[in-house]
């Protein structure tokens, strides 16, 4: 009876050492610069400027022009590091049709270089910005 209920959790163990000592566990150590795939660039990117045009007091809406850099970090979830190029777009803020406006040309010209840290849950499609500061460009 004593060592019928010791002997599970014994081969599990001894099966996590193998699988380590072989090499299938990745070891992350903070953020790499690694490519995102192009569906989770797509749904990144939407919400980040979502979230951007939500939080603006901007008249117009922008979109995002250029994917910079991504770095990505695993936990949780996904946490992308990401610096984008916008743009101040034609279109009023509440515009649906926001993110195929033409951006603005002459006076109303205005981009933006963003850095912003946002975490993702890519297979529940959660997001949240984490942080988010803008420069002009």
């Amino acid at each position: 009876m004593g060592t019928g209920r010791w002997r599970k959790p014994l081969l599990l163990l001894s099966a996590l050492v193998l699988s380590a000592k072989l090499g299938h566990f990745q070891r992350w150590e903070g953020f790499q610069e690694k490519p995102m795939s192009k569906k989770n660039m797509n749904s990144t990117l939407t919400f980040f400027i979502q979230s951007y045009n939500n939080a603006s007091n901007d008249t117009y809406s922008y979109r995002v022009q250029k994917l910079i850099r991504s770095q990505m970090q695993l936990t949780t979830g996904v946490e992308y590091i990401v610096t984008v190029k916008i743009g101040r777009t034609k279109c009023k803020r509440n515009d649906s049709s926001s993110s195929s406006c033409p951006l603005q040309s002459k006076k109303l010209r205005k981009s933006l270089i963003c850095e912003s840290l946002i975490y993702t849950v890519p297979w529940i499609n959660y997001f949240q910005l984490w942080n988010n500061s803008c420069v002009e460009a």
